[in-house]
This record gives structure tokens, sequence and C-alpha cells, in this order.
């Protein structure tokens, strides 16, 4: 998600106004995975309004679609203790990539 001016959240009627759009290149794109970097952007995107600190570690769904929360590298940049957490969201992420993408026997 892009920032609007001044670097302030996104409206309700702005969110509104974007979202049959992301609707429409997530179905066009079809991602195996979604990685969701901040907790406005997680927030969102899972309508809820629980920490990222709850939100991480766990798999999520955004329209049928497994999503994973981690934070947003602006905040790691003045939070480096929350790197190493944000490598283990990563670590996770790479590692359900690989078990969503791997073929399946039947």
């Amino acid at each position: 998600m892009l920032k609007p001016p001044g670097n302030r959240n996104p409206s309700r009627d702005e969110i509104a106004c974007c979202q049959d759009y992301l609707a429409q290149q997530i179905q066009h794109i079809q991602p195996t995975l979604i990685v969701a970097l901040g907790r406005f952007a997680v927030q969102t995107l899972l309508n809820t309004d629980q920490s990222i600190g709850k939100l991480r570690g766990t798999l999520h769904q955004y329209q049928g679609i497994p999503l994973i929360a981690t934070f947003h590298p602006a905040y790691l940049l003045r939070n480096l203790p929350d790197k190493s957490k944000a490598w283990q969201d990563f670590v996770f992420a790479k590692r359900t990539y690989q078990q969503l993408s791997a073929p399946h026997h039947d």
C-alpha cells in the first residue's frame, strides 16, 4: 500500500476506493502467499485492530489466500531489535511458500 500525502494513514473512504482495485489485482496475480508489511496494511487486510505483535507468527487468510504479517521496513529502521523478529517472519514466509508451492501427490 502506498501512503497518502504527508505519510498519513489512508482514510476509510480512500481504503474503500481502492479495495475493488486491490481485489482485482489479487485475482489477476493469484499469489501463492501475501506478506503484509506494517501495522496498517495488516490490520486493514485482516479487518482487525489486533497489534502486529499478536498477528505475527500465524498464517492468516485474505480472500482465501494465505497471509503472513510482519513489520514495515521503516519501523525496523527505528526499532533495530525487532529486525530479528522480522527475519523470523521471513523465514516463516519462505517455509510456508515452499510448502504451498510443493507439488501435491495424491
